[in-house]
């Protein structure tokens, strides 16, 4: 029941969060902030903290990840205001007074000022502005993340504990979903770095979420050669980082979700199986996601596990292409001599 309960949450937030993308006032932009929010301070996290300073034992990098990763909320609420086109120093101010919260209410918090800063430079006289905005925008971005915070710990760290014990208790089943979803959220407009981030998972399920996504970039390298979606450049490209092809996975969505669903549920399978963990949250990335992975298992169990994954993946692409090869496909050509000729 807990599992069912987590994932039907887990679809929630996923829908809330896509909705937004595509429906609210410059989503698409507020997201990519968010993932380049969680690039910033976890992924830095994961690599010099757990990684450097786990792994190796290098103290000052140990303090840098440390750093940034304590700076989510400072981050977003610094970029998702620049990505809706308040200036710098404005977006600087936004950010600084969300200090100490997380990187959700930061976003949340960046999001709604950025919209009263813009409104305020229009209204206000050149030279007033800045007074105004020192006085309005830093305790109004400071309040909505005061009252977000709660919300957040209220609802989705209560689904990261849910997955959390669901994962306990099944872990196979958990293997499966939690690593289908978060493989196919990586092809999405959302971050699934973002999303593990803001759920706070941690244990096995970051597990799963770290090498499901790590195992997926060779399932989409086999997948879109297979399929021929784009040039060599494409294939490459998408198996780096899927949001540089987000035009072509939108374009097709069945195929990749379902083949992206079906390599992450095998990964998933395999690492709740081996029982791995990964105590950084916002690690469903594939570089920094299996690098970190020895900060909290053996090298030797975390190299066969991702050896498997990158077996199944594979795999899963092949198996994607024998249920696609005749459906109909938008390549890239297609898709981007079309918006070329819009714009023109």
């Amino acid at each position: 029941m807990d599992i069912l309960i987590g994932t039907a949450l887990l679809l929630v937030v996923l829908g809330l969060f896509t909705l937004f993308s595509y429906k609210a006032p410059n989503g698409m932009k507020a997201m990519g902030a968010l993932a380049n929010a969680a690039c910033a301070s976890f992924l830095v996290e994961a690599f010099h903290d757990a990684f450097f300073g786990g792994v190796l034992n290098i103290s000052f990098l140990q303090k840098v990840g440390a750093s940034n990763g304590s700076l989510g909320g400072v981050a977003a609420g610094i970029l998702v205001p620049l990505a809706l086109g308040v200036s710098p120093v404005y977006a600087v101010l936004v950010g600084l007074a969300v200090s100490g919260y997380g990187i959700l209410p930061g976003f949340i918090a960046g999001y709604l000022v950025a919209y009263i800063v813009k409104f305020l430079e229009k209204k206000i006289p050149a030279g007033l502005d800045l007074i105004t905005i020192i006085i309005i925008a830093a305790p109004a971005a400071r309040l909505v993340a005061d009252f977000m915070q709660p919300v957040v710990d209220g609802t989705l760290l209560k689904i990261g504990d849910v997955l959390l014990t669901s994962a306990n208790a099944n872990p196979i089943v958990m293997g499966i979903i939690l690593g289908g979803i978060l493989t196919v959220v990586a092809t999405a407009p959302l971050s699934s770095m973002a999303l593990t981030a803001m759920l706070g998972l941690t244990g096995i399920p970051m597990a799963i979420g770290a090498l499901a996504v790590f195992g997926s970039s060779f399932m989409n390298f086999v997948f879109f050669h297979k399929m021929k979606f784009g040039s060599k450049k494409d294939t490459i490209a998408v198996a780096i980082e899927p949001l540089t092809q987000a035009d072509i996975i939108s374009a097709n969505p069945i195929p990749v979700y379902v083949t992206n669903f079906i390599g992450g549920a095998l990964s998933g399978v395999i690492v709740a199986l081996m029982g791995l963990t990964n105590m950084t949250p916002g690690t469903a990335t594939p570089i920094a996601g299996f690098a970190v992975m020895f900060a909290y298992n053996k090298p030797a169990q975390v190299l066969i596990a991702g050896a498997g994954c990158i077996l199944v993946s594979v795999l899963a692409g092949f198996i994607g292409y024998m249920i696609f090869k005749n459906y109909k496909i938008m390549t890239a050509d297609q898709i981007r001599s079309a918006a070329a000729k819009e714009v023109a």
